[in-house]
């Protein structure tokens, strides 16, 4: 079983010039998003949601390369 579900993504063509993939997940009971380019799956940004904002997401590497793999299977 993952450690985390997502929830929706976007792939937008034409992020500040070049082309991001956005997934939106849960993780732990918490809501996050995380912005990747979609050349490589470099992360752009990650976020975690908390009492009404946003914050810098710390996210392990075992999260984010199998949220990667996720990513890769589904563009």
């Amino acid at each position: 079983m993952k450690p985390y579900e997502i929830k929706n993504m976007i792939i937008d063509d034409d992020f500040n010039g070049e082309e991001s993939v956005t997934a939106d997940f849960t993780h732990n009971d918490k809501d996050y998003s995380i912005t990747l380019k979609k050349e490589d799956l470099e992360i752009i940004n990650a976020w975690v949601f908390e009492d009404g904002s946003s914050l810098p997401a710390n996210l392990s590497g075992t999260v984010i390369d199998s949220i990667r793999e996720d990513i890769k299977k589904r563009i």
